[in-house]
C-alpha cells in the first residue's frame, strides 16, 4: 500500500489509480471495506514501530487538528495526528496515533452543558495519553506540544504523570494570586535574550528575530464560568515562558510566544530550550502540507465516510510520515538504515539510479553510505528536482522523487519477465 500511495503522490489518490487495473482496484476496495481492517489496528502497528525508535531519547509528541472534509461552518470530518519528534535533532521518529472528528450541526448550543469527556476537545488529552506509551517504551522524557487549541484546564489537571505538557497560551487566565496570566508575564524582568530564524509565511518574508525572554511560575485557576467537577484541583501550578521580539521589522507583526509548560524551568537556558521545543511544532504543519494538495491531495478523496475514507486517510498518514522521515534523514545525522523505511531489496535499484543522477562535481555526488536511509533520501531528492546546490529538499520534493523512483522500480521489476 505504501509503494502504491507514493507512486501516485502529487497526482491525487484514488482507488482506481492505486489498483493499476480492475483486479487491483477490487483488491484495494475489498481491503478498505473489510471490517477486520480497522484504523485502530493501523495506528497500533504504527505506534509500535515508533516506540522501537524512542529508547533513551527526549521525544516531543506534537499534535494538531486538520480539516479533511469540512464546510464553511466548520462542520464535517477532521483528523488529529500525534507524531514523535526527536527533541534534540528535530527528526521525525514516527506516528504515535490519530483520531477522527466528525462535527455535526446543532451541537454548539449544547457545548457548555456537555461533560469534558463528551467534547471534541477531549482529543488533546487523548493525544497525551497515547504519547504516554512512548515513556513506557523507554523514552527518557516525553513532552506533548500543542498550539492554542490545547490550552484547556482539564488537560493540565488530568495529563498522564509520565509526560510533560507544552502549549501556547490561548487566554488571559485568572491566577491564584489575583492577577492574570498575561499581566503577570508583562511585569517580570527580562531574564535574557535569544535569536531565532523565522521562516517565510504567507504575507511575511523570512527573517532573523531577537527575542526578549522571561519566565516564572504561576498557578492557573479553574475557569470561573464553569462548575468544577469533583476530584479536579481548583488551581494547577505551571511555568509561563515568554518570548517577545525586540525591535521588529517596520510593518511586520512582532513575534510573540506565551508558552505554558509543566516542565521545570530554572534559568534562562531552560526557558530558551522550551521556546526551541515549541518551535518544532512546525513539523506537523509540514506533515499536513505533504498530505494535502501539493502532496497526496487527501482532500480530493471520494470514498464514503465512516469506514473506507478513514482507512485510506490512515494509510496516507502513515505514508506521509515516512516521507517526513526521509526529509529528516537527508543529512544522515541519525545514521538510520534503509530497512527502517524501505524493503532492503530496493537497494540494488537505488544504487543503479544513484549512478544515473550523480554529476561530476562533489556537490552532485551522493555523500552517504550505501544501505543507509540518507543514501536513499539523497537519490529521491535528486529525482524530485533538487540540484544539490541550493537549500535542502523538503517533503514535496522528496515525494516527487519517490514517485519517480517507484515508476523506475516498476520497470526494474520487469527486466527479467
Amino acid at each position: 500500500m505504501f509503494e502504491r500511495l507514493v507512486a501516485h503522490g502529487g497526482k491525487g489518490v484514488s482507488v482506481r489509480g492505486l489498483g493499476s487495473g480492475r483486479a487491483g482496484e477490487m483488491r484495494i476496495a475489498r481491503f478498505l471495506h473489510n471490517p477486520k481492517v480497522t484504523t485502530d489496528e493501523m495506528m497500533r502497528t504504527a505506534q509500535a514501530r515508533t516506540c522501537a525508535q524512542v529508547v533513551g531519547r527526549h521525544v516531543l509528541a506534537v499534535q494538531d487538528t486538520s480539516a479533511l472534509r469540512v464546510d464553511e461552518k466548520g462542520l464535517g470530518l477532521s483528523f488529529h495526528p500525534i507524531i514523535a519528534v526527536d527533541a534534540n535533532a528535530g527528526t521525525v521518529l514516527g506516528l504515535v496515533d490519530n483520531f477522527f472528528l466528525a462535527r455535526r450541526g446543532g451541537e454548539r448550543e449544547k457545548r457548555r452543558q456537555r461533560a469534558f469527556e463528551e467534547k471534541d476537545s477531549r482529543r488533546w488529552l487523548s493525544g497525551a495519553e497515547s504519547a504516554s506509551a512512548l515513556a513506557e517504551a523507554g523514552a527518557a522524557c516525553v513532552t506533548v506540544i500543542e498550539d492554542r487549541e490545547g490550552d484547556i484546564y482539564e488537560c493540565f489537571a488530568l495529563k498522564p504523570a509520565n509526560v510533560e505538557k507544552l502549549v501556547r497560551a490561548a487566554q488571559d487566565r485568572p491566577l491564584a494570586d489575583g492577577t492574570t496570566l498575561f499581566s503577570k508575564g508583562d511585569a517580570w524582568d527580562e531574564a535574557g535574550t535569544m535569536t531565532v530564524e523565522l521562516p517565510a509565511a504567507p504575507g511575511r518574508a523570512a527573517r532573523r528575530a531577537e527575542l526578549s525572554v522571561k519566565f516564572g511560575k504561576v498557578e492557573i485557576l479553574w475557569p470561573k464560568n464553569r462548575a468544577a467537577p469533583s476530584g479536579l484541583p481548583k488551581a494547577v501550578g505551571v511555568t509561563l515562558v515568554v518570548g517577545r521580539e525586540i525591535n521588529p521589522v517596520e510593518g511586520e507583526e512582532p513575534a510573540l510566544w506565551l508558552l505554558l509548560t509543566t516542565h521545570q524551568v530554572n534559568d534562562v537556558a531552560d526557558a530558551r530550550r522550551i521556546i526551541g521545543f515549541y518551535r518544532l511544532r512546525w513539523t506537523i504543519e509540514q506533515l499536513f502540507r505533504t498530505m494535502k494538495t501539493k502532496g497526496f491531495d487527501v482532500e480530493a478523496l471520494r470514498q464514503d465516510q465512516d469506514g473506507p475514507l478513514e482507512k485510506l486517510v490512515a494509510a496516507i498518514l502513515i505514508a506521509a510520515v515516512k516521507v517526513m522521515q526521509l526529509v529528516a534523514e537527508r543529512d544522515g545525522e541519525a545514521k538510520r538504515p534503509l530497512s527502517d523505511v524501505f524493503d532492503p531489496d530496493d537497494q540494488p535499484a537505488l544504487e543503479r539510479v544513484c549512478q544515473s543522477v550523480e554529476g561530476k562535481t562533489e556537490k552532485q555526488k551522493n555523500p552517504h553510505p550505501r544501505g543507509s536511509l540518507a543514501f536513499a533520501a539523497w537519490v529521491f531528492a535528486r529525482l524530485g528536482g533538487w540540484t544539490g546546490y541550493y537549500g535542502k529538499p523538503g517533503p514535496i520534493v522528496m515525494l516527487r522523487g519517490l514517485t519517480q523512483f517507484h515508476a523506475i522500480k516498476h520497470g526494474w521489476s520487469l527486466r527479467n519477465v
